[in-house]
Formats: structure tokens, sequence, C-alpha cells
């Protein structure tokens, strides 16, 4: 998903129109001028300077600016005055700059908002007593939260405070990928407040209104790049117009030039009626334009953070830093990742069953493979025999040759040499001999299952048992009989020298 870092406004505007939700950011607001015609040679100038010189009413990258092109300079979309530079930002003549990338002089009514708010926050005179010193810890907190209103003075409107202040602590710098097609891709996103699956059942019908929109040229043809969902039931639609010219030849629009043309007030009010609540051309970034991004920090955002988040860009090549603030932010930016993620498991579901067919195809014509390889080995028997054969009658009423009779005796001497008993053959008949008993062997063991029944292999236990119980009481006695031995020789032992005193 393309992010929107608010809106551009054209110097001929009179109203300026909210800016669509859904887009990152969405703190300004969109001034356009209407144009009398669309034409792609001729973009309309609008008389003022943009941030890069350019004359269009136009984004780049990604999409439109944070900020308004008012001549306040820091813009009134955030309500404090205090909130994120113009991204793209157009300012009127009265501003002395525009844009993150040029921060504007201060007007009287930012330095009395900037007070205002440091009153608030550090000295409020609105009770007279040790009770401001409270008020100021509850500002301070509700600048902390991001929400509730200041109250400082009886005399002065209250300080209204927004998750865009700086003081508010519910900020951090996330990443996105900075798009990497060129303008003369023509490319422009359109986000529909409609579901994937009723924008691809009617993709013919949105191709012709389109087209209807675009002047209903003949030369203009409107092509789809690509369909992807996005959270709350939104279907961003990427699409390009091919213009054909008299001779033959083709291009496609410039980004910058369909965008600008979507940009303009009865066109803009057309899309809106299809369901299409953001537009954007999608560019790529020069250089040039990313090094002066980073090398200004948004306002709101601490440098010291913005310079960490710089350091920590795992690809600065493909990422940018981009400011997140407050927990509707980060809803949004979770529900992308989401989004992303069930994109990505589906993906790979996909894949999975692609794999899982080639295994079986890959089966399959391996199978046939070897099914072919038999069938070319038969035939090739077969065509041998045939020649032989065919030879043989050929050859038949003539004498042997002696080409012939060399070739009988070489096949005789590999006939002898196969036969004899420590060559080939007797080798060969060996490992036939271990293969056979080893098939007869591994047949046997299969056949070899027995099966003894519950009963009966108890009753072999208690027999077992009842034979183990006998031994045991065998080899009792029989110890019992060694020690009565024992005491009997020795009895015999002792009685021998007493006789052999009284014969003497």
């Amino acid at each position: 998903m393309a992010f929107n870092f608010g809106a551009t406004a054209g110097a001929g505007a009179a109203n300026p129109t909210a800016h669509p939700a859904g887009a990152f950011g969405g703190f300004g607001t969109t001034t356009t001028t209407a144009a009398p015609a669309f034409s792609f040679s001729a973009p309309t100038n609008t008389g003022t300077s943009g941030l890069f010189g350019a004359t269009q009413n136009k984004g780049f990258g990604f999409g439109t600016s944070f900020g308004t092109g008012t001549g306040t300079g820091l813009g009134s979309g955030l309500g404090t005055g205090l909130g994120f530079g113009g991204f793209g930002t157009q300012q009127q003549q009265t501003t002395l700059g525009g844009g993150l990338f040029s921060q504007p002089a201060q007007t009287p009514a930012q330095s009395n908002q900037l007070i205002n708010t440091a009153s608030a926050l550090s000295a409020p005179t609105l009770l007279g007593d040790e009770r401001d010193a409270i008020l100021a810890k509850w500002n301070q907190l509700q600048a902390f939260w991001g929400t509730g209103k200041g109250y400082f003075n009886n005399n002065i409107a209250p300080v209204e405070f927004t998750q865009e202040n700086p003081f508010c602590r519910f900020k951090a710098v996330g990443y996105s990928l900075m798009p990497n097609n060129k303008d003369e891709d023509g490319l422009v996103v359109l986000v529909f407040n409609r579901k994937e699956i009723d924008i691809r059942s009617q993709q013919q019908q949105l191709v012709e209104s389109l087209h209807k929109i675009l002047g209903g040229n003949q030369t203009l043809t409107v092509n789809v790049e690509g369909v992807k969902t996005m959270p709350d039931d939104q279907t961003e639609v990427i699409i390009y117009v091919v213009e054909r010219s008299p001779n033959g030849t083709s291009r496609r629009v410039p980004a910058t030039t369909l965008y600008a043309h979507f940009e303009q007030a009865n066109i803009k009010s057309s899309l809106q009626q299809l369901g299409v609540s953001l537009s954007m051309a999608r560019t790529e970034l020069s250089p040039a334009q990313v090094k002066q991004l980073l090398q200004n920090p948004p306002a709101g955002v601490d440098p010291i953070i913005w310079e960490q988040a710089k350091v920590d860009n795992p690809d600065p090549d493909k990422l940018i830093p981009v400011p997140m603030v407050g927990f509707k932010e980060l809803l949004r930016r979770l529900k992308v990742q989401d989004q992303m993620t069930k994109q990505h498991q589906t993906r790979l579901d996909i894949i999975s069953e692609d794999i899982s067919e080639l295994q079986k195809n890959q089966t399959t014509t391996m199978a046939k493979i070897a099914q072919y390889k038999r069938k070319l080995m038969a035939l090739s028997h077969r065509t041998l025999q045939v020649l032989i054969k065919q030879e043989i009658q050929r050859k038949s009423g003539y004498a042997i040759q002696a080409d012939e009779e060399q070739l009988r005796v070489q096949l005789d001497t590999i006939q002898c040499e196969l036969n004899a008993p420590t060559q080939f053959k007797g080798r060969l008949n060996e490992l036939m001999s271990q293969i056979r008993m080893q098939n007869h062997f591994g047949a046997v063991r299969a056949e070899e299952r027995y099966y003894i029944d519950a009963d009966l292999l108890r009753e072999i236990k208690q027999h077992l048992k009842q034979q183990q119980e006998g031994l045991s009481h065998l080899i009792s006695i029989i110890k019992d009989d060694l020690e009565d031995i024992k005491l009997i020789e020795h009895g015999l032992n002792e009685s021998i020298p007493i006789r052999g005193g009284v014969f003497s």
C-alpha cells in the first residue's frame, strides 16, 4: 500500500476539501484547480511553484503530502500548527517556503500558538493560586496523551491538544517500501471502498467507466495492472492508460499527468461516485529527494529518534523511515501487515499445491520413462533377432570368410573367459546363490509369525512361575544338605585324633 503524506494545493483553489480517509497521515486538506480539458501533452500550470519546481498539482512517490497549502506555512490540518511539514507541499506567495525540506518562516499567528502552548504547559494563569501548578501538570498530561484542551487564561481560548503535537508520547518511526516505478510507467493507484471480489466481478464495467471519465477518447485505452485487497473492505486497483497516435505508435501516459487529471474537481467527484476514496501516482523518488527528506526530520519528531531510525534502517536502498503518530496509525499498519501476511500465506499455499502437482507429474513421468526404457530394450532385442535371421538367410550357402572366422575365434575366447570357474561366471553364480539365500531367509522370517492366545499365555506364565518356585525350594534344600555335610565332616575330623590316642 502506498502512503499518503497529506495533500497538495494549487494557487487557484478556492474551497479546500477534506482529504479522503485511508491514507497515511491524512492531517492536511486538499485543494484542486479544475482544468478546462484533459490534455496529456500540456499540463495545467497553476501559477505556483511546487516542492521540486513542479507546476502541476501532483504528488510523488508516496502520493500527496503532509500539511496544507495555506498561507500559514505549517498547515491548519494539524490543529496546533506544530505538526508535520509538507511532503510535496505547495505554498501561496505569502509564505517564504514550504514543506518538510524547507521549513517556512513563522507567522504571528504561529508565534502566538507556540506562546499559548508554552503557557498552557508551564505557567497557566487561569486561577491565580497554587491550583495553576496542578492545572499545568494536567495540561502536560493531556499533551503527552495527545488529546484534550489546555486552559491557561480566562481571556484566551484553550489550546487544542492532538496526537500530532510535538509533546505527544505516542509516536514512533517505522519503515515503508519506496516505490521503484518510473513516471513513464504511468501507474496510478485508485483505492475503492469495495471488496476485491466485487471489483474483480465488475472489472470490465470499471474499465469502461474510467474510459468515460477520461472523455471516451478512442485513442486512449485503460488497462488494469493489478488488484489487491486492503483492510476495512477496501481494494487497491493499479491502472495505466495507453495513448495511441495516428501513425500507429503507442505510449503510456505519464503517471503524474494522469494523476493531475484525476485530481481535478469534476473528475474527482466522478471517481468518488465510482467509490474511489484515494488516488495517487506510484512513482519513485529521486536520490536528491530521498537525501533531502532524510536530512530534515518531520516536525514533532525528535531529531535523535529520526537519526537513530536512519541508522537502524534494515535496507536503506529500499526502505524509508515513516513517522507513526497515534494508535490509529499503528492499528492501520497492523491491519496492512496482517493483510500482507494473509496474501503471502495464500501465495505459499498456491506454491505448495503447485509443488505437489509437479511431484505427482514427476512420479508419473518417471514411471512412463521406465516403461519406455523396458519397451525400447524389448524392441532392440527383437530388432537384433530379426537382423540375425536376415543375416543367416543372406549368408546361407556361402563359405565362412576370414573376418567371420576371426570374429568366431574372438567370441569363443570371450565365452571361455566367462565360463572359467574363477572368472565372471563363477562370481555371478556365487552372487546369485547369496541373493537366493537372502530371499529365502527373508521369506521364512516373514512367514514365521506366531500368535499366542491370552489365556494360554497366562497359563504358561503361571506354569513357569511354579517351576521357578520349585527350583528355588530345591536350591534351598541343597544348601541345607551342604551345611549338614560340612558339619559331619567337621565332627569326623575332630574324632580321629581322640581315637588314635586311645589305641596307643
